[in-house]
């Protein structure tokens, strides 16, 4: 099965994706909203193709997202990884790739849905978070959960420190699933 990940910014999930030989195999495209990310440096070390664009050179998102989706047919993508990418998916690319689409986020969803997770969790008081792969919905963080994976908040954590724990456990957690949805096991 072809994929295509979506990144905006460094690109440490996709690392931990294409680090992995079958995932990195099945990478047809990196598709990122941010040109001069430090994401597009790991896709060419990487060998993996990119379609770089800037959103406010289109009139719309649906302009820019049917450009994406010529592009994913083109390079033939059957599934698409959300790792780091900062927009919401809207309607031309949910049509196009309806249940096809899955996400990372940085909380046991539905908790903490939306941006800083980790901050909000913080503020909450709760000893635990964690890490939700789920599909991608017209709402944000609010599509079916795939599968969670739990991290405590230590008494003494800050946003960064909780953040540096949650991304290891990211590294390992999201090419395990990844690698079930390419094997058919999702």
């Amino acid at each position: 099965m072809k994929i295509a990940i979506f990144a905006s910014g460094s690109g440490s999930n996709f690392q931990a994706l294409v680090d992995d030989a079958m995932i990195k195999e099945s990478v047809a495209l990196l598709v990122c909203d941010k040109p001069g990310a430090y994401v597009l440096d790991r896709a060419e070390a990487a060998g993996i193709p990119v379609f770089v664009f800037a959103p406010k050179t289109f009139a719309d998102k649906a302009v820019f997202e049917r450009e994406i989706v010529a592009k994913l047919q083109e390079s033939g993508v059957e599934f698409l990884v959300l790792a780091g990418y900062m927009r919401l998916i809207g309607s031309t690319l949910l049509e196009a790739y309806e249940n096809k689409i899955i996400n990372l986020h940085p909380s046991l969803l539905p908790a903490f849905p939306g941006k800083d997770a980790m901050g909000q969790a913080l503020a909450a008081g709760v000893t635990e978070t964690g890490v939700t792969a789920h599909f991608v919905d017209a709402g944000m963080d609010t599509g079916p959960i795939i599968a969670q994976q739990s991290v405590a908040i230590l008494p003494e954590d800050t946003v960064e420190s909780l953040a540096t724990r949650i991304h290891k456990v990211e590294h390992a957690f999201y090419p395990e699933v990844v690698k079930k949805i390419i094997g058919g096991q999702s």
